[in-house]
């Protein structure tokens, strides 16, 4: 007996009626398709009918089936709970409905097992996807989308779709960070691994609304959009410790090479040295010290020039903005140094200099300290934008090596309830 390769939760809630043909059309699939050892989840939520009862039964009939009880609704609450609990490496969800066509699981897994992604979605905003479903929660789910991207800058397409997966490794440094117990808590993980560096794997599924649906569509609307400032404010205070997951199992960029980066930043450059000698040339006028419209025009510079750099030249994304900003005026007090003496050196020579000669001289002096910035971010800053070999291997030892499934059958062997430190393989009957 071997423990699951994939564990698939399915929260229920007073679905004794759906409960069974879910749980039965599902199994059947996953013997048909899934060449490794599974388990199915019935995660009940506080029921109330004979949700449970129906469970119990099916886990005592189907092999590979089971029940866990949840004293309380929500969710998020259940697929947190049967989550970190759960010992198989893949860890998947889908509504009870079925609504998604099961023909899409395996393209969701699948990257999570060849260790190619992090986490999947299955997303009905993407291209490719056929989706029927009404017009009023077809608008709600749109514009629900466009709040998180403007809101929390979400990369992903559809953040409500009940068919997700997640990479037990992934899962137990996220979900601890997951506050929501409902409806939010699938965008909370989201926003959580893309902050995080985490790569989230996208599939276009053919979606069918269920009109037996009872969710208060409205309700959740509002409830997530109360999410969204929580987490909006958890991320912009630091509460959050999203860089340090970055830095543990985050992605970063491949390597851009020296000489790509060194064109990109001295393009960048070009750029905020005409940002600094403008604003320079501006304020020199309307400020009374030459050296105050110096400190405020290179402050601007240099922030527009270390967001730039970080993002185009070093290829990094998603959380430590904050960080590169700090560290990077550090950089810009250097700067400022040297501009700041070559000014003073200026005015020790000429006692009233032109703006144009002031420009110049602290056009000089930018000039002069560009190497330095460029050597600071390559080394310090940005050094942990692009993998190194000896981090690639560390990568890679997350990674599984997928087995060709077997032609002589799909049968798949009831799963063990205690962990295993086993390798995974195809199970076939004899």
């Amino acid at each position: 007996m071997t423990a699951p390769v994939l564990d698939v939760v399915i929260p229920v809630h007073n679905e004794q009626h759906t409960v069974a043909a879910s749980v039965r059309r599902l199994h059947a699939h996953l013997v048909e398709t899934f060449p490794y050892p599974f388990r199915i989840t019935v995660a009940d939520n506080a029921s109330t009918d004979a949700t449970v009862a129906v469970a119990s039964v099916l886990a005592a009939e189907l092999p590979g089936v089971a029940l866990a009880r949840l004293a309380q609704k929500g969710r998020g609450r259940a697929l947190k709970q049967v989550w970190l609990a759960s010992d198989a490496p893949i860890l998947a969800y889908m509504d009870v409905d079925l609504s998604t066509d099961l023909d899409a699981l395996w393209p969701l897994v699948a990257p999570l097992m060849s260790g190619h992604s992090d986490l999947a979605i299955g997303s009905r905003l993407a291209r490719g996807s056929r989706v029927v479903r009404g017009a009023r929660r077809e608008v709600i789910s749109r514009c629900y989308n466009l709040v998180l991207k403007g809101a929390l800058g979400a990369g992903f397409t559809d953040a409500q779709c009940g068919f997700k997966a997640i990479r037990a490794d992934v899962a137990t440094e996220l979900l601890p960070l997951v506050e929501d117990p409902t409806w939010f808590f699938d965008t909370e993980l989201l926003v959580l691994a893309q902050r995080s560096g985490l790569r989230i794997h996208e599939v276009p599924v053919d979606w069918f609304d269920d009109p037996d649906s009872r969710v208060d569509v409205v309700a959740t609307a509002l409830d997530d959009v109360r999410g969204v400032v929580r987490l909006r404010r958890g991320l912009a205070s630091g509460r959050l410790p999203v860089a340090d997951i970055a830095a543990r199992i985050g992605r970063r960029a491949p390597s851009t090479g020296t000489w790509r980066q060194a064109s990109r930043f001295a393009a960048v450059g070009v750029v905020s040295t005409v940002i600094h000698l403008g604003l320079f040339a501006s304020l020199a006028s309307a400020l009374a010290s030459t050296q105050a419209a110096n400190l405020v025009a290179l402050l601007l510079a240099s922030l527009a020039n270390t967001g730039l750099n970080r993002r185009w030249t070093f290829g990094i994304r998603g959380a430590g903005r904050l960080r590169s900003q700090v560290q990077g005026l550090a950089v810009f007090g250097i700067t400022w140094l040297m501009t700041a003496g070559a000014l003073a050196l200026l005015h020790a020579v000429v006692a009233a200099p032109s703006t144009v000669v002031a420009t110049f001289v602290v056009g000089a002096a930018t000039a002069t300290s560009t190497v330095v910035r460029f050597v600071a971010m390559r080394s310090w800053i940005f050094r942990g934008g692009p993998l190194t070999t000896t981090e690639q291997a560390a990568l890679d030892q997350y990674s599984v090596r997928m087995n060709e499934p077997s032609s002589s059958s799909n049968t798949t062997i009831p799963v063990q309830s205690k962990p295993s430190t086993e390798p995974w393989q195809t199970v076939t009957s004899p």
